[in-house]
């Protein structure tokens, strides 16, 4: 199934709903890439992406990318220096945890929202949110490579 087919247009409007919400309590940022294929090892290809889609320049080093090979059924998290180094071995692997055991049924939506809500609450607790001088530095909506779809 094509990156773009596997949320349904409700269904992506509520993960980003869900980023939102997570995003509103730390100054941490969420972001979700879809995409069909994923040619070698999937954290290496969300390190990439995490390049591209500028996450390595936040202020305090605290995105968190949960990226997702819809057709090899690969996924990885990939955080930022600021975050990846504050959180608990085998952290990142809890996230992943959630979204298999939800793609298993099928519940591709509610995976995704789930893990983006622990990842918030992780953030939250690390990196709350100050008011004074905090920014959405990312776009939320959720981002798909177009060449692999």
């Amino acid at each position: 199934m094509p990156a773009r087919q596997f949320l349904s247009e409700q269904e992506e409007q509520q993960i980003v709903e869900a980023i939102n919400n997570a995003e509103q309590k730390t100054s941490g940022e969420i972001r979700i890439h879809l995409e069909h294929h994923c040619e070698g090892d999937a954290l290496d290809q969300a390190a990439q992406i995490f390049h591209e889609l500028g996450m390595d320049e936040t202020q305090l080093q605290n995105g968190v990318l949960i990226y997702i090979a819809t057709e090899d059924h690969k996924a990885a998290v990939y955080a930022g220096k600021g975050i990846h180094r504050e959180v608990d071995e085998g952290f990142w692997d809890d996230i992943l945890q959630i979204l298999v055991q939800h793609f298993k049924n099928e519940e591709y939506e509610e995976g995704i929202e789930k893990a983006v809500h622990k990842v918030g609450n992780k953030l939250e607790q690390l990196f709350p949110y100050h008011q004074k001088g905090d920014l959405d530095e990312l776009s939320n909506e959720v981002s798909y490579n177009n060449n692999k779809n």
